[in-house]
């Protein structure tokens, strides 16, 4: 069970180190996430910037919970702050969607893809995760990995999980159908 929370920990720590440093990374990154938090329109508008500061506030805390060293439970919170981000995250994507807004999804930096279910879906999914990997720090105890390589299997392997999250839309866009090339006319 230790390799598995480690592996889980390096997933959830990577996701919300991405997301983290895309709002706040960049030329512009925060103004356009603190736009698409008030374009969803959850929260009133002058609200939008506290709110979107919080968020990546809260993404810093599950990053540095999860990297600590130290007892379980430090690694129990991280994996508890993260469950209720993104169930959060999920409802209020849900929410927005239903209402028809279709702002662009600014989780991990500056994308035009609107906001819909498959965002739902992933962070239900991490929700899941993360509640696997509390689970796996109590279950696995005081017990540490001790063996090296299954500390780098389960340390890439939950790097590698990250990095596909973070890159999912993009994955995804690479299988969309791909329309005519502008300024083709048809028939010539």
């Amino acid at each position: 069970m230790g390799y598995l929370a480690l592996g889980i920990r390096c997933l959830i720590g990577a996701v919300f180190l991405a997301s983290a440093v895309s709002k706040v990374g960049g030329r512009g990154a925060s103004g356009r996430f603190v736009s698409s938090v008030r374009d969803l329109r959850l929260v009133p508008p002058r609200a939008a910037r506290p709110v979107a500061w919080c968020v990546v506030a809260a993404e810093c805390a599950v990053c540095l919970l999860l990297a600590a060293p130290g007892p379980g439970a430090v690694a129990v919170a991280g994996f508890a702050v993260a469950g209720v981000l993104l169930a959060g995250f999920a409802a209020a994507i849900a929410l927005s969607v239903r209402r028809g807004v279709r702002t662009p999804c600014r989780c991990f930096g500056a994308s035009t893809r609107p906001l819909g279910l498959r965002h739902v879906v992933r962070n239900l999914a991490l929700t899941a995760a993360a509640g696997a990997g509390a689970a796996a720090v109590l279950v696995a105890g005081a017990a540490r990995p001790d063996a090296p390589g299954g500390v780098v299997v389960a340390v890439v392997g939950g790097l590698l999980l990250g990095g596909l999250v973070v890159t999912l839309d993009d994955i995804l866009d690479l299988f969309r159908p791909v329309g005519p090339a502008p300024g083709l006319a048809r028939g010539r």
